[in-house]
């Protein structure tokens, strides 16, 4: 990583703002976007007392313009780009017949067209660097999940639309990366959508029994080194997208048990 530069979106909490570290202690150079900028002040807090060169940009990757400037910036603040982290993703809890259709199109909108468009405009400089583009999507890319349609609809486009694009790029040798950490420690499930589009507030899982985003970004940072194809992390979720595979029947059982016993689950 070093005298590279990076750019990860969504990197003001969990995997992106990991990966921000870790890919900077590794030599890069970091460029971190989000929405909020009490966050976004904090993470480059953290980024200057690791000594780590970076930039910051408030920005929102379901809105194209905002995806442009991002990686304008980057080009301007470093002069090049060698790594894209597609990170930026929210996801929701509720049942399809319940939910807003407004809560669908918002999924769609950050975790897949966020990753269209922020790679649209970096793909030329990317091209340049002979880079690569990682998609951060999830088991819900490989396996629908109940009470998470939007979410699974979103993670199995991104991961058509970087399949599709890998084969594209083979001939000019950019690297494109789908990884699927697995049930992660982040604050992704405080701000799920429920039904109504609100933000689901607390977390229905154990989060210290999880695999940390330290870890997760660790895993990342040597995927990105031996340029590896895909990432499926945690036993739990290479067991969902073995089973899935060849057990498809047998998998739809399993799912629907393990998130009807989840606290709260709208899953009946």
């Amino acid at each position: 990583m070093k005298g590279k530069v990076v750019l990860i979106t969504g990197a003001t909490s969990g995997i992106g703002r990991a990966c921000a570290l870790v890919f900077g202690q590794a030599g890069a150079q970091v460029v971190v976007t989000g929405r909020d900028e009490a966050r976004l002040a904090a993470t480059a807090a953290e980024l200057t007392q690791h000594g780590i060169a970076h930039r910051t940009v408030r920005a929102d990757v379901g809105v194209e313009a905002d995806s442009a400037r991002a990686v304008a910036e980057t080009i301007a603040a470093f002069g090049r780009l060698d790594v894209l982290i597609n990170n930026a993703g929210i996801s929701m809890r509720a049942m399809f017949q319940d939910a807003d259709l407004d809560v669908i199109r918002r999924l769609m909108q950050t975790n897949f067209f966020g990753t269209v468009y922020t790679t649209k405009f970096a793909l030329p400089h990317l091209l340049a660097a002979k880079g690569s583009i990682v998609g951060i999507s999830s088991i819900a890319g490989y396996r629908g999940l109940p009470g998470r349609t939007g979410y699974s609809a979103s993670k199995f486009a991104m991961q058509g639309f970087l399949e599709a694009l890998r084969t594209e790029l083979l001939p000019q040798g950019v690297h494109v990366l789908v990884a699927c950490p697995g049930f992660t420690a982040s604050n992704i499930r405080q701000t799920a959508l429920a039904a109504d589009g609100s933000a689901q507030g607390e977390s229905p899982r154990d989060e210290g029994k999880m695999m940390t985003s330290e870890e997760v970004a660790h895993h990342l940072l040597q995927a990105v080194q031996q340029r590896r194809r895909d990432l499926v992390l945690t036993a739990q979720g290479k067991l969902t997208v073995f089973l899935n595979k060849w057990l498809p029947g047998l998998a739809d059982k399993l799912v629907l048990n393990h998130f009807r016993k989840e606290e709260g689950s709208p899953v009946k």
